[in-house]
């Protein structure tokens, strides 16, 4: 194979492509290194990384780099391109200062293609477009889960959560959420969050163009793929769940009225992207909140809340929806185990498929295993009858922590599952 060096950087490397089957046609080959064309970009496999928050940015907001990505990143995220990852996510980035987790996050606010955080973002990209990955981002905003410190220092605190005050660049002022007031705070209980003020209508419509300038910006910086954060108990999240949405105006209420900013920050994005970019929801299917007193007292987000959405995603130009779940409520009861929210995302798959639509369905969740996530993908790909279609649970795979312990889980997959790979051509005298 004839090495040739990579155009997508001003260094020299080789351009390399690790993880895309050898032979991706042969019958044997599992659906999981199948590629998935979606709009114009085609994933080399099934295998995604997963956005992972690593508070990890300058917080002072005086400083040019506040909120951009470093070379730290592009070590973290520029090993998982190197190892064969389909798509590699960068963390969520805020599409306003309120919006970060922690003063550390990263975010995609500041205007213009020289900002540092733009060319951060870029410098990202285009190392990973030199190693054959597609880079995706997650645009997001936390609502009334921002203005914490990184879990780190809450952990040394013995503390799961820890407030940041001004001393530390956060914004406990400047917190909001669908509804405000002490009574919508995360756990009033424990004050390890701060109150939320309630958005305004304006303040609304100036968080949707947020997500759409963002999406602007990722696209002119290289990004192949945008994913609305819809999930976790963040901003867009809050909207959605009747546990945390007492808003009583257009915004509030009615199932059609909570999903209103999740329409119009979708359109705003598909407005400003190229037709040719995938959009990707992050949701979570459901709240966990079934039998606690919130759900009786207000109602919760369930999987059939989630049926209903994924009947409008189509019309909004949605190509896939990321079944997570919960986060949005101190009393939920997650049923953690292994691929916790596959079925949630098999019932989703098998919903859109019924009903004739071609939205993609990823899982994610406790994936770890090699077998695993092959089966949770086997006979997703359109070669295969309409039969196997509706029997996969989705259609690609979203892995975080897993990475985090085998940046190489992409070839060590390959291996287990007897597919023969591609890898990078400065590691083909280990092979």
């Amino acid at each position: 194979m004839k090495v040739g060096p990579s155009d997508s950087t001003p260094y020299f490397t080789p351009a390399n492509n690790a993880g895309a089957a050898v032979n991706p046609d042969d019958p044997g080959t599992p659906t999981l290194f199948k590629p998935l064309r979606i709009r114009d970009v085609t994933l080399k496999n099934r295998i995604i990384v997963s956005p992972m928050c690593m508070y990890s940015a300058e917080s002072n907001p005086a400083s040019p780099f506040v909120g951009a990505l470093t070379d730290y990143h592009i070590a973290h995220l520029g090993q998982f391109a190197l190892k064969g990852a389909g798509l590699v996510f960068v963390e969520a980035q805020a599409v306003q200062p309120n919006g970060r987790i922690s003063p550390h996050d990263a975010g995609l606010w500041q205007e213009g293609t020289d900002s540092e955080q733009f060319k951060g973002l870029q410098r990202v990209v285009k190392f990973s477009h030199s190693q054959g990955a597609k880079v995706a981002v997650q645009l997001a905003h936390a609502g009334r889960k921002a203005s914490v410190l990184p879990p780190w220092v809450a952990s040394q605190a013995g503390k799961h959560s820890l407030r940041a005050d001004e001393s530390v660049f956060g914004w406990p002022k400047d917190v909001v959420g669908p509804s405000g007031g002490e009574e919508n705070i995360w756990d009033p209980a424990e004050g390890t969050y701060w109150a939320p003020r309630a958005l305004s209508i304006a303040e609304i419509k100036e968080v949707v163009q947020a997500f759409a300038k963002s999406a602007e910006l990722a696209v002119k910086a290289g990004v192949d793929v945008i994913e609305i954060h819809a999930a976790h108990g963040y901003l867009l999240n809050q909207f959605l769940s009747p546990a945390t949405n007492k808003r009583t105006d257009e915004y509030g209420g009615s199932f059609e009225n909570r999903v209103r900013i999740v329409r119009e920050v979708a359109t705003a994005i598909r407005a400003v992207v190229p037709q040719g970019t995938p959009v990707f929801l992050r949701i979570s299917a459901t709240d966990w909140l079934e039998g606690q007193p919130v759900a009786a007292e207000s109602g919760s987000w369930a999987l059939e809340s989630s049926l209903r959405l994924v009947e409008i995603l189509p019309g909004l130009g949605i190509d896939l929806v990321d079944v997570s779940s919960g986060g949005v409520h101190k009393d939920q009861k997650i049923k953690l185990g292994p691929g916790y929210q596959v079925d949630l995302a098999g019932e989703l798959r098998k919903a859109i498929r019924e009903a004739g639509a071609s939205t993609l369905v990823g899982g994610v969740g406790l994936i770890t295993e090699a077998e695993q996530a092959q089966s949770i993908v086997q006979g997703a790909d359109e070669a295969q009858q309409a039969e196997a279609i509706v029997t996969a649970k989705a259609d690609v795979v979203f892995l975080a922590r897993q990475f985090l312990r085998e940046p190489e889980w992409v070839i060590i997959t390959a291996k287990k599952l007897g597919v023969k790979v591609t890898h990078p051509h400065q590691f083909w005298r280990a092979l």
